[in-house]
């Protein structure tokens, strides 16, 4: 009933976009944990795996052991897909026989991509592409990018509703964490979203109390002051990536 794309960057980043006929999508399916890694589950879906599986991570299993031994636990395996993105090492997914076609995954060295009940393998094909392929673009605007690249593709057979796009940093809360539920176009409405968070969210949440600053920026003049810098910046790269 979904697709995803699970990465990670350069910067000890995490990045998860999905997209689904299902609502809230991102409610249940999305996990992440700083310096640990990202898991989205799937099809037939087990919220139990989220924590599950970022223990395992946590405790320094490979993705691909965390992995099986989630499955092993679970009689309804054949029924799930889940993918899973560690710190570090590769990546790994599974798709259980009993998930509705199209379904299946690709396996990358930093990033990966599943879905099931899809037009077809070009969904993901094209998802994949697109990321590998915009990789001069700030992170989670390749997230939103590849997204669109497989809903152009097909996405989902039986349509659209909900997306949802999670990128976590270095705190125990995502850097940031939107959620489109039910729309017409949700990825459309993903994008407008992330732009909107560019206005005055994003550089409001950077400076709030964190694990490196257990106070963060408590004069507003000052808050105000980096928003407008952030904003300032912005628009001077606009400028320049427009300019021949």
């Amino acid at each position: 009933m979904t697709w995803s794309l699970i990465a990670r960057d350069g910067q000890g980043r995490f990045g998860v976009a999905i997209a689904s006929r299902f609502l809230a999508v991102g409610a249940l399916c999305v996990h992440t944990r700083r310096d640990v890694g990202a898991l989205s589950t799937q099809a037939l879906m087990n919220p139990l795996y989220g924590a599950a599986g970022l223990a395992r991570l946590s405790d320094g299993q490979s993705a691909e052991h965390a992995l099986q031994q989630l499955l092993a636990g679970d009689e309804g395996r054949a029924h799930r897909q889940v993918h899973l993105m560690p710190a570090t090492g590769a990546p790994a997914a599974h798709t259980g026989s009993r998930c509705i076609d199209w379904c299946g995954h690709q396996l990358f060295d930093d990033f990966s991509v599943a879905g099931n009940m899809l037009a077809g393998p070009q969904v993901i094909e094209a998802t994949a592409q697109a990321y590998r392929e915009s990789h001069s673009l700030p992170f989670a605007e390749r997230l939103l990018v590849a997204m669109e690249a497989g809903d152009a593709a097909g996405g989902d057979k039986r349509g659209k509703q909900a997306a949802a796009l999670r990128v976590h940093a270095d705190e125990d809360h995502p850097q940031l964490d939107l959620r489109v539920d039910d729309h017409a176009e949700p990825l459309a409405e993903l994008q407008r979203l992330y732009a909107k968070s560019l206005e005055r969210y994003q550089p409001f949440i950077a400076c709030l109390a964190g694990r490196h600053d257990p106070v963060g920026l408590t004069d507003r003049a000052e808050i105000e002051a980096r928003i407008e810098r952030f904003r300032s910046s912005l628009q001077d790269k606009a400028l320049k990536d427009t300019t021949p």
